[in-house]
């Protein structure tokens, strides 16, 4: 087999155990910067992707991360968020990290060899799901025979590697490759190969809930307000999208029980909140096609 780019040398860490501390953390930094620009040339790779998200989570189905390793931690992180930030329901998202998530500090390792068990949680996949796979290598085992099971089950399989023509990119209905450089340490892929992981990652489940109309104007107006800080966050959301001073949005949070984006509309002049949930699904849930509909005569009470 020949030699991943993940797994090659990089000339430039040459004696990198011999420079002063503040000299090696620049060369990491500067290292993990590189990988990070790379990640930009996957992005006409990830709008449909995006796409194929939200149209499983509109469809009611499930965002199924399958992954192992450093890749798997980087998915564990971007889909424990999208309930908190993007207000997507648990229901809706599985993770399936080979060999389970750690419950301390030792990380599974064997087990991303295990094709049987990747096929098994490919299979939990079915047609109204979407499967986002992740490995750097594009060939781990575990990651691969559930990307394939899933698309035989009829999911849409998305795929982020960072070496190219890797089986896993050529499973996958969206296949989006990273061409990250060797890693400052070889084979350390938790570094420049699990950054630009994570901002793609990130990247596609931000363009998921644009797309469901759960960001507005930069604004997380899907946000689930569960704690003392993210309340503030929701009256300083709901004042900026109505364009009212935080009490009228505190207000109108408290006629909504905390929730964003109907507040957003009684701040703006709908009646009640049954007008304002009217109004959210003739648009879509999207707040710009909201407003219009709240300013024209006759709109859904």
């Amino acid at each position: 087999m020949a030699q991943q780019g993940t797994e090659e040398r990089r000339p430039e860490s040459e004696g990198l155990d011999q420079r002063a501390p503040a000299e090696a953390a620049a060369f990491l930094f500067a290292a993990q910067a590189e990988a990070a620009r790379a990640a930009t040339a996957c992005a006409d790779s990830l709008p449909p992707a995006a796409a194929a998200m939200a149209a499983t989570i509109r469809a009611g189905g499930t965002l199924h991360y399958v992954a192992a390793g450093s890749s798997a931690l980087m998915a564990l992180a971007d889909a424990l968020e999208l309930e908190g930030t993007f207000g997507i329901d648990t229901a809706q998202v599985r993770i399936h990290m080979a060999g389970g998530v750690p419950q301390d500090s030792s990380m599974p390792g064997g087990t991303e060899d295990d094709a049987e068990a990747g096929a098994a949680v490919g299979a939990l996949a079915g047609p109204q799901d979407c499967v986002i796979t992740v490995a750097a290598s594009g060939r781990t085992p575990y990651t691969c025979a559930a990307a394939e099971a899933a698309r035989e089950n009829g999911a849409a399989v998305i795929a982020i590697a960072n070496n190219a023509d890797a089986p896993l990119l050529k499973a996958a209905h969206h296949p989006i490759f990273l061409p990250t450089p060797p890693e400052p340490v070889a084979g350390a892929t938790r570094m420049g190969a699990g950054t630009a992981q994570k901002i793609a990652l990130n990247t596609l489940s931000t363009l998921m809930a644009i797309e469901l109309g759960h960001v507005h104007d930069g604004l997380m107006v899907n946000v689930q307000a569960t704690n003392i800080k993210l309340r503030a966050r929701a009256e300083g959301i709901v004042a900026a999208a109505a364009d009212v001073p935080r009490e009228a949005a505190r207000a109108a949070l408290a006629t909504t029980d905390g929730a964003v984006k109907p507040a957003v509309l009684i701040a703006r002049g709908a009646a009640s909140t049954a007008e304002a949930e009217a109004l959210l699904s003739a648009s879509g849930g999207v707040l710009r096609r909201a407003f219009t509909l709240l300013e024209k005569p006759g709109t859904p009470a």
